[in-house]
């Protein structure tokens, strides 16, 4: 019940943020920018002023599935930032080329993601069912199946929850280093620069949401076991 409880809440969390967000993006890629710039060409301005020169603007399929793969690198941008002139596109654009810089200058918390990268699919991949059975086994007890499935399930769960809050600076960070660009180089001033500040805010809330929800998990995972001990 417990469960239920916390994944209903956050559930509900994560849809009211993404919600915001659409909401936002719709808002703002009705507003164009002054210089005119597509999400294309703010993006290959970006990386041509940091001397990225190995890093390609390519289109991605599907509605906010922009993002930046440092396997390839590649900044991938949806059909609507790519081709987009408003403040949404341009503040997408920037914020995946803040990946690319940090890929670039090798920023210690995106280098440290990048590593656990393996173990944390492996990890979320194995979660849904580890928790059901763990759940299940609570009766058996602390040193029972029960109690070896849940210690497995809590280790898991503690791996992606270090993903998702080691995410958190990489986020943050790309935002600010887009949003200095943008301002330094004159692509977004005044009330589009703050509406560029207000889109990423949201973006970055959907990270903050899902961060937050793993902690809690994780927590009450612990909770459980060390109650199973007594």
């Amino acid at each position: 019940m417990g469960y239920m409880i916390i994944a209903g809440i956050f559930t509900l969390i994560g849809w009211w943020v993404s919600s915001r967000l659409k909401s936002k993006f719709n808002e703002y890629s009705k507003q164009p920018i002054a210089q005119g710039m597509t999400g294309k060409e703010v993006a290959e301005t970006m990386l041509h002023y940091y001397g990225i020169n190995d890093v390609n603007v390519v289109p991605a399929n599907g509605f906010l599935s922009d993002h930046y793969n440092p396997a390839n690198k590649t900044v991938n941008l949806s059909p609507e930032v790519f081709q987009g002139q408003s403040v949404m596109s341009a503040a997408v654009a920037a914020h995946e080329c803040g990946h690319a810089v940090q890929h670039a200058t090798a920023y210690s918390a995106l280098k440290f993601r990048s590593a656990i990268v393996p173990v944390v699919k492996v990890a979320s991949g194995m979660q849904q069912y580890l928790l059901l059975f763990a759940l299940g086994g609570f009766g058996m007890g602390a040193s029972g199946l029960g109690g070896t499935l849940l210690i497995i399930t809590i280790l898991a769960f503690a791996v992606t929850t270090l993903f998702s809050l080691i995410t958190l600076p990489v986020e943050f960070d790309a935002s600010r280093r887009a949003l200095l660009w943008l301002d330094q180089n004159k692509v977004l001033s005044g009330l589009e620069h703050d509406k560029a500040k207000d889109a990423l805010k949201w973006a970055a809330m959907t990270y903050v949401a899902a961060a937050l929800s793993s902690l809690v998990m994780l927590l009450y995972l612990a909770m459980q076991f060390m109650g199973s001990r007594d």
